[in-house]
C-alpha cells in the first residue's frame, strides 16, 4: 500500500497535486446539478454533494464560484440534483465543460418550465437554497429538499479521476461482513 505524505512543514500549506491525488483515492457517486435561469436550463457537473440532515431533508453541494449553473441557482434560489446511472459517463462529461450546448439533443423528463430532469438517471431532488456560504474556489450551496423520485438502476462512480460502475456485494460478502 502506498503511502501519501504531507510536506515535511506541518505549518506549510499541503500542494495541490498531493491534496488531489488523496482526494481522488475517495470514491463518490456523479451528480448533475441543474436549474432554470430567465427561461434557460443550466447544469453542471457535480460530485461535492452530500446528505445534510434528515429532519429536516436537507442537503449541500460546492460549485465553482465561476460556475455560471451556480451563479444562476444563487439567484433564482432552487435546482434539482439528478443522480447519474452507470451509462451516463457522457452526460457527466457534456455537464463538466463549460460548453453553451450542453442541453443540445439531451432526453429530459421534466416538462416545460420545471428544473431539467436528466432521462435514464437513478433518481433526483429537487432542492430550495436555505444557506450560501464559501470556501476556497466553491460556492457552498445549503438546501432542504422539496420533492424526489428514484428510478432505480446501478451509479456512476467518480474514482482517481475517472468514470467507473458500482458492484454491489453478494449475499456471501454481505454475510461475511455482519459476523
Amino acid at each position: 500500500m502506498s503511502t501519501i505524505t504531507a510536506q515535511a512543514d506541518a505549518t506549510q500549506l499541503l500542494s495541490e497535486t498531493t491534496f488531489r491525488d488523496a482526494m481522488g483515492h475517495f470514491v463518490t457517486g456523479v451528480t448533475v446539478v441543474t436549474t432554470l435561469h430567465n427561461s434557460v436550463p443550466l447544469g453542471a457537473t457535480v460530485s461535492a454533494f452530500s446528505s445534510l440532515s434528515m429532519e429536516p431533508p436537507m442537503l449541500l453541494v460546492c460549485l465553482n464560484r465561476t460556475s455560471e449553473t451556480g451563479t444562476a441557482i444563487a439567484e433564482v434560489g432552487d435546482f434539482t440534483v439528478n443522480f447519474l446511472s452507470d451509462s451516463q459517463s457522457d452526460l457527466a462529461m457534456r455537464f463538466a465543460s463549460r460548453s453553451s450546448a450542453k442541453f443540445d439533443g439531451v432526453a429530459l423528463d421534466s416538462g416545460p418550465g420545471e428544473h431539467p430532469v436528466l432521462d435514464g438517471a437513478l433518481g433526483w431532488v429537487r432542492c430550495k437554497v436555505v444557506d450560501t456560504s464559501y470556501g476556497g474556489t466553491h460556492r457552498i450551496l445549503i438546501a432542504r429538499a422539496v420533492a424526489a423520485c428514484v428510478a432505480g438502476g446501478e451509479p456512476l462512480t467518480y474514482f482517481k479521476g475517472g468514470f467507473g460502475d458500482f458492484t454491489p456485494w453478494g449475499t456471501a460478502v454481505r454475510e461475511r461482513a455482519s459476523a
